[in-house]
């Protein structure tokens, strides 16, 4: 796994993405957000782009996946995290995760909680890149220790931002089992 310095055309990757994905799901869906430490300026990251389709209700879910289908995304399942559903990527386009997440939602509640901490506040979205070059750096080929050794500074992120704290033990939980 490679962490990177942050790279000023994440923005322009997401949004090529963004607008793909808007068209195939723009009037059942709430919003395509880009999260994850690509969406945070300054911030070093795996050069993957991160991208919740935000939807009203779990009744909406399955027509996002049959629309995303058509655009060549492979449904996953929810990966181990309630409220979300996880897809494969096409091939030919920028790196990217993409995830359908309820509105409200724990999973998209715990994305947009950070992205928003860690713009607001850069001396801890360095601190947070920093952080992940060293465990890149340790342990290059074990994607467990690398978030592993993540989730303490999430949760602590999570918790300052007033995240429940029976939300913050799922958290943990998940990240526990489950890269």
């Amino acid at each position: 796994m490679t962490v990177v310095d942050y790279d000023p055309s994440w923005p322009a990757q997401f949004e090529i993405l963004r607008s793909r994905i808007w068209g195939a799901v723009g009037d059942l869906a709430v919003s395509v957000e880009h999260v994850g430490s690509t969406s945070v300026p300054g911030l070093a990251a795996k050069p993957i782009i991160d991208i919740d389709v935000v939807v009203p209700s779990i009744a909406d879910v399955g027509m996002v996946i049959e629309r995303l289908a058509t655009l060549g995304y492979r449904q996953r399942g929810d990966l181990g995290i309630e409220g979300r559903e996880a897809f494969e990527s096409p091939s030919g386009l920028p790196a990217h995760h993409l995830y359908a997440c309820v509105r409200g939602s724990t999973a998209l509640n715990n994305h947009l909680t950070v992205r928003d901490w860690l713009r607001r506040d850069p001396a801890a979205a360095a601190q947070y890149g920093l952080l992940k070059k060293r465990l890149a750096e340790f342990s290059p080929t074990d994607m467990d220790k690398y978030i592993a050794g993540k989730t303490g500074f999430l949760l602590g992120v999570l918790r300052k931002a007033g995240f429940p704290e029976h939300a913050l033990t799922a958290i943990a939980e998940v990240n526990r089992r489950d890269p």
